[in-house]
């Protein structure tokens, strides 16, 4: 029985990192990456964040991947993966709460008109402007799970409007929650940012698409944290160049990285950053060693996704 560290990407952990943090706290654990994988029979568990096309074929007794990160759309549908084999997710604090925190300083960045102060600095012109007052501004959020509920918490908790959404019924204290496909246009309307922080489902895919832009409010910023298929990118430029709404910060990409001709480059109204918003797995760590210890004692795992669901 041994665990198998594949990050699969670059501009994240590397490989050897991840194992010696898992080392640390498995010691008596057999930890292996593709530098040094020994027999590939012994590899029961898969710990990545991308899995190469040809991987799972390599493993036959694979019984689990461990999906590293946010996101297991790419995991549920890889072809290679034999029915048997279960996928867990993480659900880790730190990044759910650096996801947040990356929404809240965008939503900052244009309550406290910093751009705006910028620029004015750079013709050396004295010109005050007076902050947006958190009360006076709603924030939407859609996707009230793990990640979805830090952030409607953190905007909450200062003093913003907040409204959530999502596919089924959710409760939050001091929050606003809609559900269900029709709140949705009625619910954008009203929102002055929008915080995109769903999975990618069939459901979601495409759900920021022309109908929904073009129900946002004029001068509204998008911010996707979620997942790159949510946006549909071509219509999102087109409603930017409209007004509706009037800025998009976009964390994720439906092409990650997102070529140098790619037009969302150069938009003056897109903010790019290169998937970042979380980062750091925190305590998540203890839940990919404890699902280790429970593929090979036959318990129930951590965080097991439905793979005909998709989440």
């Amino acid at each position: 029985m041994a665990l198998l560290v594949n990050i699969g990407h670059d501009g994240w952990y590397k490989d050897d990192e991840l194992a010696q943090e898992l080392r640390a706290q498995m010691p008596e654990a057999d930890i292996r990456t593709l530098d040094a994988p020994g027999d590939l029979a012994d590899i029961t568990m898969l710990a990545v964040s991308a899995l190469a096309a040809d991987l799972p074929a390599k493993l036959p007794n694979l019984a689990l991947v461990q999906k590293l990160g946010a996101g297991v759309e790419t995991i549920v549908a890889h072809p290679a993966i034999a029915p048997e084999v279960q996928v867990a997710r993480l659900k880790p604090l730190e990044p759910a709460r650096e996801i947040a925190q990356y929404c809240l300083a965008y939503v900052l960045h244009a309550q406290r008109n910093i751009a705006a102060h910028a620029e004015s600095q750079a013709r050396a012109a004295w010109e005050p402007l007076a902050p947006k007052q958190n009360h006076k501004t709603r924030v939407g959020v859609l996707g009230l799970g793990h990640i979805g509920n830090q952030t409607a918490l953190l905007m909450r908790d200062l003093g913003f409007d907040v409204h959530g959404w999502s596919r089924s019924a959710k409760e939050i204290p001091g929050v606003t929650c809609h559900h269900g496909r029709a709140t949705l246009i009625p619910m954008l309307g009203h929102c002055d940012y929008v915080c995109a922080i769903l999975p990618s489902t069939a459901q979601t895919r495409a759900l920021i698409n022309a109908e929904s832009l073009a129900a946002m409010k004029p001068g509204a910023t998008l911010i996707n944290a979620g997942r790159g298929d949510l946006v549909d990118e071509a219509a999102l430029i087109a409603a930017l160049d409209r007004g509706t709404p009037g800025r998009a910060v976009l964390d994720v990409l439906c092409r990650e990285p997102l070529p140098a001709s790619d037009p969302l480059w150069q938009h003056p109204k897109i903010t790019i950053t290169p998937h970042v918003s979380g980062w750091h797995l925190g305590d998540a760590l203890g839940d990919v060693t404890e699902n280790f210890r429970r593929l090979g004692a036959e318990e129930p795992l951590l965080h097991l996704v439905d793979r005909q669901r998709g989440y």
